[in-house]
C-alpha cells in the first residue's frame, strides 16, 4: 500500500530523482530501476524518487493531490505537470514547446523544493529522451544520466542515424531489403528492421517529433558525455555493447525486470478477481500448452487485424489467453462483439493482466507479442519463446533481434495487406510450439537464455556489480560532470 509520505530531511550520500514518461513502458523499468538503487544504499545512503506525468500519477493513486509525495516504504513517487495533464501527447511543434516550458518549470519546483526538504537531488535520470530534464539538469547544476529502455542494438542505430548515416539510410527509406553495414551489429541490418521513425516518409508528425528528440538528446551527449544504463546483459548484445563503450560511459543494468511475485505497477484495470481468474485458468492446463497473446499498452489493432488473430488462435486448436485492451481496438463494438464469441472453452479474453506472472506460469508455451522491449525482455526472463506481430517504433527492431540474432522466435509474416492472417499466425504457433527440429531448437535457446538472464539479476551478478559501480561513478565524477554543465550553459548564454 502507497501513503503520502512524512517528509523528514535526510543526510542521504545519492538522491536520484528517475523522470519517467506517463506510459507503462517507461514507468515499469523506471520503477524497477528506483527500487534496485535504493536497495543498494547502505542504512538509507541512497534515496530514490519516481517521477511521473500527473495524468498518469492519478492513474496509480486516485486519491493524492497534485502536490503530495507517495510513498510504498522504499521509493518515493511526485508528479510533475506538463501544463495539460490529460495524458495526451502533443499535437504540434508549439504544442511540444508550450509543454516542455511547462514541464521545465514544475520539474525545477520539485527539484528546488527536495533541496528545501534538506534532500537535494544529487543525480538526475531520465527514461531515453525526456528533455526537460536536459534543462533543469543545466538551471540546478545536476548530473544527468540516460537510462536507455531499449535494446543496445537501438542506441547503436540511433547514435549512427546522426552520426554519419542519416542519408544513406533516408534514402533507401522506401526499399525494406535495403542493407545498411552499422558499427557493433554483427549482420548488416535491412531498412525493413529500423526503428520506423527513421524510415517514415510519410512526413508523420510523430515521426518528425521523435527525431526532433533523439537530435537533441545526441548533441546533450556529445556535449556532455553523460552515464548511459542499458536496460540489457552483456550476452544478449556483447558486441554491440562493445561498440557504443567507445562513444558513452556505458553500464548494462538490466535485465530490468522485478520477480514474478514483486508488485507492479498497472496503469489499466486490473484487480485482485481478474487474476483470480486467468491464474485459475492457467493452472488448469499442461506445462508449455498455452498460447498467450499480448500487444502491450499502447498498440491498437484493426478489427481486420483482430478477427484474423482471433481466427488464427481457433485454428490452431491450442488454449489461448488473449489480452485487449478496451482502448486496444480501432473498432470498439464490432471487436468486441468478437471478442465475446471467442471466449469459450479454449480460450479465455482479459482486459489486461500481470504479464510477468503470466510468462513465468509452467503452462504458457510461447508468447504472441507485439515485441515492445519490456514484453521482449520479459519473455527472455522467463524462458518462452516468441511469435511476433510488430507494428511500430523499435518493435520492427526487437523481432529482428528475436528471430535473427538470438533464435528465440519468429516473426509473423504480413500479406500485401498488411495484415498477418489467421493461416499464418496458426503455422507459427505450430512451428514455435511443435515438435520439428526448428522448434525445439528455439525452446532450447529460450532455455538457455533466461539461465544466463537470471545469473545477471542474482545477488553479485552483473546488473547489480554495474549498478554499484554507476553509483560509485557518480559520486566520483559529479562534481565534474556539474563543471561542464556549467561550461555549456556559459557557451549556450554566449551565444
Amino acid at each position: 500500500m502507497v501513503d503520502k509520505e512524512e517528509v523528514r530531511p535526510q543526510h542521504n550520500s545519492h538522491h536520484f530523482l528517475l523522470v519517467a514518461y506517463g506510459v507503462q513502458s517507461h514507468i515499469n523499468p523506471g520503477w524497477v530501476l528506483a527500487h534496485r538503487l535504493t536497495r543498494l544504499g547502505i542504512d538509507g545512503s541512497v534515496l530514490a524518487t519516481l517521477s511521473i506525468p500527473v495524468a498518469s500519477y492519478h492513474r496509480m493513486f486516485p486519491d493524492a493531490t497534485m502536490v503530495e509525495t507517495a510513498t510504498d516504504g522504499i521509493i518515493s513517487y511526485i508528479p510533475c505537470s506538463d501544463g495539460v495533464d490529460d495524458g495526451s501527447w502533443p499535437k504540434d511543434a508549439n504544442d511540444r514547446a508550450l509543454r516542455r516550458r511547462a514541464s521545465s518549470e514544475n520539474l525545477s519546483a520539485i527539484v528546488a523544493r527536495f533541496a528545501d526538504r534538506g534532500q537535494p537531488v544529487t543525480c538526475i535520470i531520465c527514461t531515453m529522451i525526456f528533455l526537460p530534464v536536459l534543462d533543469v539538469a543545466r538551471e540546478h547544476n545536476i548530473p544527468v544520466a540516460i537510462y536507455w529502455i531499449q535494446p543496445a542494438t537501438l542506441l547503436a542505430i540511433n547514435y549512427h542515424y546522426f552520426h554519419g548515416y542519416n542519408e544513406l539510410i533516408t534514402s533507401h527509406a522506401t526499399d525494406p531489403t535495403y542493407k545498411v553495414c552499422l558499427p557493433g551489429l554483427s549482420c548488416p541490418l535491412q531498412i525493413g528492421n529500423f526503428p520506423s521513425f527513421l524510415i517514415d516518409m510519410s512526413g508523420s508528425e510523430m515521426s518528425k517529433a521523435i527525431i526532433e528528440l533523439f537530435q537533441e538528446l545526441f548533441k546533450y551527449i556529445d556535449q556532455l558525455r553523460p552515464k548511459v544504463l542499458l536496460n540489457t546483459f552483456d550476452e544478449l548484445e556483447a558486441n554491440v555493447i562493445r561498440e557504443m563503450k567507445k562513444h558513452f560511459d556505458v553500464f548494462t543494468v538490466g535485465p530490468m525486470v522485478g520477480s514474478s511475485t514483486e508488485a507492479r505497477i498497472h496503469l489499466f484495470k486490473h484487480d485482485n478477481v481478474d487474476k483470480k481468474r486467468y491464474m485459475e485458468w492457467l493452472q488448469a492446463h499442461p506445462e508449455k500448452s498455452a498460447v498467450y497473446v499480448s500487444f502491450g499498452s499502447v498498440t491498437k489493432n484493426s478489427k481486420r487485424q483482430m478477427d484474423e488473430i482471433i481466427g488464427g488462435l481457433r485454428q490452431c486448436g491450442r488454449p489461448y489467453l488473449l489480452v485487449v485492451r478496451k482502448d486496444g481496438l480501432e473498432d470498439d463494438d464490432e471487436n468486441n462483439h468478437n471478442l465475446e464469441d471467442t471466449q469459450t472453452q479454449l480460450g479465455m479474453v482479459v482486459e489486461w493482466c500481470d504479464q510477468l506472472e503470466v510468462l513465468s506460469h509452467s503452462a504458457v508455451g510461447c508468447f504472441v507479442s507485439h515485441c515492445g522491449w519490456n514484453s521482449t525482455i520479459e519473455a527472455v526472463v522467463s524462458g518462452v519463446p516468441v511469435i511476433g506481430v510488430p507494428n511500430m517504433l523499435d518493435q520492427l527492431t526487437n523481432i529482428y533481434l528475436i528471430e535473427e540474432e538470438w533464435g528465440i522466435g519468429i516473426k509473423g509474416e504480413c500479406n500485401n495487406d498488411g495484415v498477418v492472417t489467421g493461416t499464418e499466425l496458426a503455422r507459427c504457433i505450430e512451428l514455435v510450439m511443435g515438435e520439428s527440429p526448428k522448434a525445439m531448437a528455439i525452446r532450447e535457446r529460450s532455455k538457455a537464455l533466461k539461465e544466463i538472464a537470471q545469473a545477471s539479476v542474482n545477488a553479485g551478478g552483473s546488473a547489480e556489480k554495474n549498478l554499484r559501480d554507476f553509483i560509485k561513478t557518480i559520486q566520483v565524477n559529479d562534481t565534474f560532470c556539474m563543471d561542464g554543465i556549467m561550461s555549456v550553459n556559459k557557451a549556450i548564454a554566449e551565444n
